[in-house]
């Protein structure tokens, strides 16, 4: 069974503030293929994740893109964690365990 991590893309690209274009010249993904996994043409795979994760712009997402935890501690974040972060997501103090 393979995942398909387009929505994950798209939150990364949208939590970097990043137009398609940007992100396909930071990761090397075609353009055409970044459309087609927003809109769900076709689905994102592992090889695809490699190359972001791969870009020390991105290794902060590792864990997420991955097994969907974080890490904060280590630097490893969600996008709605990003300092430049969703503006309709914001993590507050609330939403953090203690311990």
């Amino acid at each position: 069974m393979s995942i398909d991590y387009s929505e994950k893309l798209l939150a990364i690209r949208k939590a970097e503030k990043l137009t398609q274009q940007q992100f396909s010249n930071l990761t090397g993904i075609s353009l055409s293929s970044i459309k087609k996994y927003e809109t769900g043409h076709q689905p994102a795979g592992a090889s695809t994740m490699e190359l972001v994760i791969n870009n020390p712009s991105f290794k902060k997402y590792t864990l997420w893109l991955t097994i969907n935890e974080t890490s904060e501690s280590a630097g490893q974040i969600s996008p709605p964690l990003s300092p430049d972060g969703q503006e309709s997501k914001k993590s507050s103090q609330l939403d953090r365990k203690i311990g």
